[in-house]
């Protein structure tokens, strides 16, 4: 396996990671039953692209991306803290909204700059991209 296409799927497993961890400490705090359904939903997606970004790296015999524990913390803090006083649906939904904003960002710059990635972990990120633009519009309805 090239190193770029390495780059791209441990970037894919880093965002979905992080998305994951994301649905599970603030579902808890959503109160809405629609809103939780969607987050849930997403989660299943997030965990779809995982896998398959996961078992591509295995295959090609590369490092997976592995959080830490002090990055998994700190992810639990700015949502608690972010939560504390407002749980509203609508802000919720606009945590969510950031969070995918920021995935996409960081994923466009990854394609960006590791051009020569190939196509299978391209079209796996551009899947993602484009599954974060969809979250965001269904997102936007709970504003």
């Amino acid at each position: 396996m090239k190193a770029q296409e390495a780059i791209v799927y441990r970037e894919i497993q880093k965002s979905t990671d992080t998305a994951m961890k994301t649905i599970d400490a603030i579902s808890g705090k959503v109160y809405d039953d629609d809103l939780a359904l969607q987050i849930s939903k997403q989660s299943l997606r997030y965990a779809e692209i995982h896998n398959e970004a996961s078992r591509q790296l295995m295959e090609g015999k590369a490092e997976r991306y592995q959080s830490t524990a002090l990055s998994d913390a700190l992810l639990k803090t700015g949502i608690h803290y972010n939560t504390l006083l407002n749980t509203s649906t609508g802000h919720i939904a606009e945590l969510m909204i950031k969070g995918s904003n920021n995935g996409i960002l960081e994923m466009e710059k990854t394609l960006k700059h590791n051009e020569r990635a190939g196509e299978r972990p391209s079209a796996l990120a551009q899947e993602l991209i484009t599954f974060e633009q969809k979250s965001i519009e269904n997102l936007k309805k709970y504003l």
